[in-house]
């Protein structure tokens, strides 16, 4: 594990809006994920992404719960991915995601998407295409299957496990995990990185851990609230609508942790922890965003 790294304690902070932009000055994602049963995931992320400031927003789900996405994400345009008999992503999805990401400028994979041969071979071409890529939730879990995945790697990557996760991808426990976390995120940095193409790694949980493996910075933001379903789709929304605005891997993954947090404690200030769900986050997104923004 490399010893030489910087602490970074300032995130960068996206620039004012010029008054003659339009949709297309503010980047196009492409969130895929979603299955009969975890609609709400893709949605979430969709509809952070759109708050986070991406100017259009797509969605690619299974073709058994496109329409089910879509009442949820009313502001993001959706394809159907063409599913086989049993209702997984069939081989030609692949194809199809690939399509609709010519028009795309990030991809962001994983939120309920379910795990499967289909699921694997969309992260798979996920990995061997070049455009700045997200991957989260299922996307992780199904990367974990994928043999030597980091040599297939051909873009960007922002990778933001929970601590399980984050044991299936490293074949380590949660409990050594929790108990050296910057230690063990460093460590799967250099293992995963490498190379010319940046390859981020955000930890996530109480002071949540980025590193790049130049730069670590630990995040101060957030509370016990936040320990529901959906929390991590609302992250990759907003880190991916960060990369679609021109933020650097790093930049991107720390803002977007910072204002996440600083989201989910507007809005325990005025739920409490308690009551406090992922939808919630959507509502206090808008100053959140406001605070990231240079004067």
């Amino acid at each position: 594990m490399s010893s030489s790294y910087k602490m970074v304690r300032e995130v960068a902070l996206l620039p004012r809006r010029s008054r003659d932009a339009h949709k297309g000055s503010y980047g196009h994602v492409l969130v895929v994920g979603g299955s009969v049963g975890m609609i709400g995931a893709p949605a979430l992320a969709s509809n952070a992404a759109l708050r986070g400031g991406a100017g259009l927003v797509t969605f690619a789900a299974p073709q058994t719960a496109q329409m089910h996405v879509a009442v949820l994400a009313p502001c993001a345009t959706s394809i159907a991915l063409t599913c086989d008999d049993s209702g997984q992503p069939a081989p030609s999805a692949v194809g199809e995601m690939l399509d609709e990401l010519r028009h795309c400028n990030v991809l962001a994979v994983g939120p309920g998407m379910g795990v499967g041969s289909g699921q694997r071979a969309l992260v798979r071409s996920a990995l061997e295409q070049t455009k700045p890529l997200v991957i989260d939730a299922d996307g992780l879990n199904n990367l974990a299957a994928i043999d030597n995945w980091p040599a297939l790697r051909q873009c960007p990557v922002v990778l933001t496990p929970h601590p399980g996760e984050f044991a299936r991808l490293t074949g380590n426990n949660v409990k050594d995990i929790q108990t050296s976390r910057l230690k063990s995120t460093l460590a799967a940095q250099e293992l995963w990185g490498g190379g010319d193409l940046p390859l981020v790694c955000v930890l996530k949980g109480e002071g949540t851990v980025v590193t790049d493996g130049a730069h670590v910075y630990v995040n101060d933001t957030g509370n016990p609230g936040m320990a529901t379903g959906g929390m991590g789709d609302v992250l990759t929304g907003l880190i991916a609508a960060l990369l679609a605005q021109g933020l650097a891997p790093f930049e991107a993954a720390c803002l977007g942790v910072r204002c996440h947090g600083r989201c989910g404690d507007l809005a325990a200030e005025q739920l409490g922890e308690t009551s406090l769900i992922a939808s919630d986050m959507l509502d206090f997104l808008p100053q959140a965003m406001r605070e990231a923004q240079t004067v």
